[in-house]
């Protein structure tokens, strides 16, 4: 989503005659982002404010596949839930309960109140034997004044503080992919990933078997992009690249920007 289509709230242009595109074309397609703070419903609102029209069901975030993933592993259990209502709403409707006496889990999403009290209180947690999650492994994410810091970046301090290495359920995780193809129920062979960061966005598109283009409205550059040892089926200035060729996104109709 960030990046991609909204840039700072800003729509990208030529995302909302993509979106025309894919809906005229009834080609179905899924919003994902690693921000776990918001619900689909605000994440809806915040886009047409910026001139989407996106459903509530087209939203997939790291807070739903996290839920979806702990309601298979222990239904009905119990979490100390660090994170803001996207997480929590999307855990009670799994039907789990928030707790903070010996919870089955712990599981830190993204925020930007992050307390010291509730980092003490998750670290002793995990330390007595609760099993850790996190939504996303992002370091750091954007804001108008700067990059912040993110729930990996608050993952690393619990684990040091612990010993014991969260899991991930967000991108680079395919499963977080898989869980979004099974939503549309597409295949990944006739599936293709848009994103605008390697380390997350194209890693995850790969390993889930998707061909994958890389936008460069977001967070990688070309340059970046060339270090890594992975590449994108193709790189795109921005989405407005692809319009008027979504039926064939690798063929000669699509304007493209790669080696």
């Amino acid at each position: 989503m960030d990046g991609v289509l909204v840039r700072e709230e800003h729509l990208v242009p030529g995302a909302d005659a993509l979106l025309k595109e894919l809906r005229d074309n009834e080609t179905p397609f899924m919003v994902l982002t690693n921000n776990s703070i918001y619900t689909p419903r605000d994440l809806r609102a915040r886009l047409l404010n910026s001139g989407l029209d996106i459903p509530e069901e087209a939203i997939w975030t790291s807070a739903l596949a996290t839920a979806q993933f702990l309601q298979t592993q222990r239904p009905g259990g119990s979490a100390y839930v660090v994170g803001e209502s996207g997480l929590t709403t999307a855990l009670h409707d799994v039907g789990y309960v928030m707790s903070e006496r010996d919870p089955d889990y712990v599981v830190l999403g993204e925020t930007r109140t992050y307390s010291f009290e509730a980092i003490t209180r998750a670290i002793r947690l995990v330390r007595n034997g609760a099993r850790f999650i996190a939504t996303n492994p992002d370091q750091t994410g954007p804001s108008a004044e700067g990059p912040l810091p993110a729930t990996g970046a608050v993952a690393a301090l619990i684990e040091k503080a612990t010993g014991r290495r969260p899991y991930f359920v967000g991108k680079p995780n395919p499963l977080m992919m898989r869980s979004a193809l099974r939503r549309i129920g597409a295949h990944s062979e006739n599936t293709v990933m848009v994103g605008d960061r390697m380390d997350t966005d194209v890693l995850s598109g790969l390993e889930a078997g998707l061909q994958t283009i890389l936008v460069l409205s977001g967070i990688s550059g070309r340059e970046t992009a060339e270090q890594f040892p992975y590449r994108p089926t193709r790189v795109l200035e921005s989405v407005n690249n692809l319009v008027g060729a979504t039926r064939d996104p690798f063929g000669t109709d699509c304007v493209r920007t790669e080696d």
